[in-house]
């Protein structure tokens, strides 16, 4: 039995915090109150012979073969273009698509099995996530198999791939035909980037594509370039309306966009000739599990109570744009891998009571770190220091249990800066008088020798050689000195 088969035992620690405060870092320690998250036997029993059943089944269902039957070398095979041709004939009896075989269509070949091998080996390993999902959509659609290669092209299977224009996910959409095709898109949710979300998405727009040119290569082309200058290049050609007719009057962009799709398919088909081995994924398709979230929440809270790092469930949730996970109307959905939602079923309430307690003692430490003391003097009231540190007097009084108003000079009142704007302190004017013989300054309170010396363009040593009442005495407020000599 490998490893993801054996249930792991969560715990919680919920309770007392020892709080360990750095300018950096916040760290929240507890000590009592364990809550154990545990699965119910007979489900967790049922669920690994599930999952045993679809790992046998896996390469059938995504079309690669087992990892133990592929050959591989240190060469790459060499082929004849006539090979290229040959099985590209072969393969072109089994699909709606046109897989003409051309030097454009060899050069791109080339391209996946020999200039760029670790993209082409990726890709594959990423199809055991996302293949299943793909085809069982086009299937509701009634779309052909192949278009799911149609992802290759755009993205690389990455579904957090953006484009220098803007276009997102998996199936590469741009913001204004995402929303056309029912995608939501704000500042915590990108729909494109959903896997599930986008796939459904295009398979509405290439349904409405084949709806208006009744050709698939024209059809694709469209969806890299547009319905208008597809139908502008057939306008240029003459009114033809095959690919290969319209090809030069198409973007240069939109050349390579069929010549690619169809070496996509070449490359699925006939990896293992180019001894070509899909790269290993975290989790394939049947791995993972989907469960709605009745509450707002954050990766960090999740990932300390299933005991799942960040970075994999960002991985595994890449339609949210921030670690924070938002209540939506439409039901929000999280990505787990299966033995992470068995557990989190089984103990659903208990986790979001703890996230709740969690939240809080977050919030109460954070509001710790921010914590600053003010000392009451001689004429402060309570509206003058909310006032001059941005704050309400029911804040002051709040975090203070203060009842009235009443303040003593020497008082410490707790403030918090996350809470405060603190009012920057008027700039300090020197204004002097110009008399005869010299400049004078009268000192004000809270003067200095070096601010006095800075606003004037002087030195310290200037003013103590002008003034030499100053070196036996400090700055007295009232008093005149010479800052500078009379033109």
């Amino acid at each position: 039995m490998s490893m993801r088969h054996i249930l792991p035992l969560f715990s919680l620690f919920i309770g007392s915090q020892l709080l360990a405060i750095t300018p950096d870092s916040l760290q929240i320690t507890s000590e009592d109150s364990v809550v154990r998250l545990n699965d119910i036997p007979l489900a967790a029993e049922l669920d690994s012979n599930i999952t045993c059943y679809y790992e046998d089944l896996l390469p059938i269902l995504s079309d690669l073969k087992s990892r133990d039957e592929l050959v591989v070398t240190d060469s790459m095979p060499v082929f004849t273009s006539e090979v290229y041709q040959q099985r590209l004939e072969k393969m072109d009896q089994n699909t709606p698509f046109d897989l003409t075989y051309n030097q454009r269509v060899e050069a791109f070949i080339h391209l996946y099995v020999s200039k760029r091998r670790e993209l082409s080996q990726r890709c594959l390993g990423r199809s055991e996530q996302f293949f299943p999902m793909f085809e069982e959509t086009l299937d509701k659609y009634e779309l052909p198999y192949e278009l799911k290669y149609l992802a290759v092209v755009e993205s690389a299977l990455d579904p957090k791939a953006r484009s220098r224009a803007g276009a997102s996910g998996l199936w590469q959409f741009m913001y204004s035909t995402g929303k056309i095709f029912g995608l939501k898109i704000n500042s915590y949710v990108d729909q494109r980037l959903d896997p599930q979300e986008s796939t459904e998405a295009a398979c509405r727009y290439l349904t409405h594509l084949h709806d208006m040119f009744g050709n698939w290569d024209l059809a694709l082309a469209a969806y890299n370039c547009g319905e208008g200058r597809v139908t502008r290049a057939i306008r240029r050609s003459g009114g033809k309306s095959n690919y290969w007719d319209i090809y030069p009057y198409l973007p240069r962009e939109t050349r390579g966009y069929v010549p690619a799709f169809i070496a996509v398919n070449y490359l699925f088909e006939h990896y293992e000739d180019h001894a070509l081995t899909p790269e290993n994924v975290t989790y394939t398709h049947f791995e993972t599990d989907t469960v709605h979230l009745k509450k707002p929440m954050n990766f960090k809270a999740i990932s300390e109570i299933i005991e799942l790092d960040e970075e994999s469930i960002a991985s595994l949730n890449p339609v949210y744009r921030t670690s924070y996970i938002p209540a939506t109307d439409y039901g929000s959905v999280l990505t787990l891998p299966k033995e992470k939602i068995a557990v989190w079923v089984s103990n659903e309430d208990t986790i979001y009571k703890a996230i709740a307690k969690q939240e809080k003692q977050i919030e109460k430490a954070k509001l710790a770190q921010d914590q600053i003391y003010y000392t009451v003097r001689s004429g402060d009231y309570l509206g003058k220091i909310a006032s001059r540190h941005g704050c309400s007097v029911r804040q002051i009084q709040q975090w203070n249990n203060l009842r009235g108003t009443y303040l003593k000079p020497g008082q410490k009142l707790v403030l918090y800066a996350s809470h405060t704007t603190r009012k920057p302190a008027p700039k300090r004017t020197y204004e002097v008088i110009e008399e005869s013989d010299a400049i004078y300054y009268k000192i004000k309170s809270g003067d200095t020798l070096w601010d006095i010396a800075k606003a004037r363009g002087v030195s310290v040593d200037a003013l103590k050689q002008w003034n030499s009442q100053l070196r036996d005495r400090r700055l007295k407020p009232g008093d005149k000195i010479i800052v500078g000599k009379s033109s």
